[in-house]
């Protein structure tokens, strides 16, 4: 008799304590850095692609809005995709990226969103002139960001992401990403 009544005891603390062990609410709001890190694809018309690891430092800061967050961040990164030729060899560069998002709260900590904004890249050639001679230099290529992740807040602070990013530049220049992040709320 004893034992059970040390097992109803036990019982009902348990359910009386359990409100205290359940989840809170995340907010998603506040700003936030992150590292990410990815697969990098670049197209140029269609033609001809490099294929790379994406790597780099993302901040933001993010506010509720009528039951939806709303963000503003700014992004740079780097690749290792390049593309070699008969002759030469074009290198991805820098990646500098700002822009807004918009998302949706799905529920235990889960963040949905969609992100849209502007993005420059760095774009590196090198490669024979011609009669013995070589020709280099650089070109930057301006361009739109379309993008659509989930975030998952792993406490209070850390939360993790993956997104899927596109991005059409002048000069018939593309980009697909897939990229993860692992980031900081403060």
């Amino acid at each position: 008799m004893k034992n059970i009544t040390i097992f109803l005891a036990a019982s009902v603390l348990c359910f009386i304590s359990a409100p205290a062990f359940a989840r809170e609410p995340v907010s998603f709001t506040g700003a936030h850095a992150e590292i990410i890190t990815g697969y990098d694809r670049v197209d140029a018309d269609a033609v001809s692609s490099a294929n790379g690891l994406l790597y780099g430092v993302n901040a933001g800061y993010d506010v509720a809005a009528g039951g939806v967050i709303l963000g503003l961040e700014a992004e740079i990164s780097d690749s290792t995709a390049k593309k070699r030729y008969a002759g030469g060899r074009t290198v991805t560069d820098r990646d500098l990226y700002v822009g807004g998002r918009i998302g949706v709260p799905l529920g235990d900590g889960a963040l949905a969103y969609a992100k849209l904004g502007y993005t420059n890249a760095r774009f590196e050639y090198s490669g024979d002139a011609g009669e013995g001679g070589t020709v280099s230099g650089g070109d930057n290529a301006d361009g739109l960001r379309l993008g659509a992740g989930l975030e998952y807040q792993l406490s209070d602070s850390l939360f993790l992401k993956g997104e899927y990013r596109y991005s059409n530049y002048e000069a018939g220049l593309s980009r697909h990403q897939v990229v993860t992040g692992v980031g900081f709320r403060f």
